[in-house]
């Protein structure tokens, strides 16, 4: 079990791009060694990608919910006046 976290923590690092040169280079040498861990590398960059899109996705329906809450209720009148005079022409 530990190996494996080690293992996952160096994916980490070389995919952040906070590896060393020297350690770089040696784990890009395992790569090419070694297709499990590429393969491992490959599915823990794809798990990357879906989180980020989903946090994406979530700040996302958090920015809508606002802007339908600035922009729809009388006691922000004020506040959606003030917008949209900086989008009018002068």
């Amino acid at each position: 079990m530990r190996t494996s976290l080690i293992e996952t923590e160096q994916i980490e690092t070389h995919l952040l791009r906070r590896s060393e040169p020297g350690d770089a280079l040696v784990f890009e040498a395992r790569l090419l060694l070694e297709p499990e861990l590429r393969d491992k590398m490959h599915w823990q960059q794809k798990t990357y990608n879906i989180v980020k899109q989903y946090g994406r996705q979530q700040l996302k329906q958090e920015i809508e919910r606002v802007h339908q809450q600035l922009f729809s209720k009388p006691e922000h009148t004020g506040f959606r006046r003030k917008i949209m005079r900086l989008f009018t022409k002068k």
